[in-house]
Formats: structure tokens, C-alpha cells, sequence
């Protein structure tokens, strides 16, 4: 849900349901990487609801703009992270044979 001023989209805040500080502080560090940002920060409400505010404040663009390209980053950079992840893991499983990774072949 996004919270701003008909008159002036640079400045909006955005409420995001369902999630807590893992998602809201890679945001706003994506966010605070990009030049149009004037300000950004983020806060929950309570610590018992699962929801978070996200302030952003451009230079100008509207800030809904800027909010999209930063998640879009975020997932290329969480896309990036992953394939790195899947590639070490499956070089470091086809260097070592099972006995020596300590698992357990019987198990299902």
C-alpha cells in the first residue's frame, strides 16, 4: 500500500504485509545506492505486527519508480547470490567424495 501526496510523488511511504527486517534492510540499502534517493529508511509499527514501513524521497522521479527499480536489483543481486551458492556447492560435492562431507548416504 503506498501512503503519499497526490501533489508530489517524489516522497511516499509504502506499506509491505507479511514481512519484518530482513527484506526492509536490504531495500533500503539498494535504495540508498541510488542516486535519485534523497532519503530513505524504513520502520515497524510494532514489533508484533508483520508489517513494514518504507519511507523513500527522491529528487525528483516518482518515488513508486525508484521503489520498483530497487526491488528489481534486489532480486538480480539475490539471483546473482544464488547461482554462486548452487555452482560452489556443486564443485565443492563433485571434488569430495561422500565419506569425506560427513553425510549420511542411508538416510532419506
Amino acid at each position: 500500500m503506498e501512503h503519499g501526496s497526490l501533489d508530489d510523488s517524489s516522497s511516499s511511504t509504502f506499506s509491505i504485509m507479511e514481512e519484518d527486517h530482513t527484506l526492509a534492510n536490504s531495500v533500503r540499502f539498494v535504495l540508498n545506492q541510488d542516486p535519485r534517493v534523497a532519503f530513505c529508511g524504513y520502520s515497524i509499527p510494532h514489533p508484533a505486527e508483520n508489517k513494514v514501513n518504507i519511507r523513500v524521497q527522491t529528487t525528483g522521479d516518482p518515488a513508486k519508480d525508484v521503489l520498483k527499480d530497487a526491488l528489481q536489483d534486489l532480486m538480480v543481486m539475490c539471483q546473482h547470490i544464488r547461482g554462486t551458492l548452487d555452482t560452489a556447492v556443486a564443485d565443492f560435492r563433485g571434488n569430495k567424495p561422500a565419506e569425506a562431507m560427513d553425510i549420511d548416504l542411508n538416510k532419506k
